[in-house]
């Protein structure tokens, strides 16, 4: 017999514009979920997605960029990171 995974619910607010857009969703919760895992898949792994660094993250960060450095690609624009003992 297959085990059903534990499950959590969890509510929140929306406003009354974002539930309107929602109406014609067959299946929000889905809807929901997976929009939630887009988005964590996405995430900054440093500041999990709130844009700031806690001043011990920011002491890493100055550490680990004294080696690396923020380029902007020739051919997709997309800035990425590069280490800079890899080019020696």
């Amino acid at each position: 017999m297959k085990e059903k995974k534990k499950q959590e619910v969890i509510t929140f607010k929306v406003e009354a514009e974002l539930g309107k857009a929602m109406e014609g969703i067959p299946n929000r919760s889905e809807f929901i979920r997976n929009a939630i895992l887009a988005a964590l898949r996405n995430t900054c792994p440093l500041c999990r997605g709130t844009g700031i660094l806690t001043p011990e993250q920011q002491k890493h960060w100055n550490n680990f960029a004294e080696k690396h450095t923020i380029k902007k690609c020739d051919e997709c624009h997309s800035f990425h990171l590069v280490c800079e003992l890899e080019n020696k």
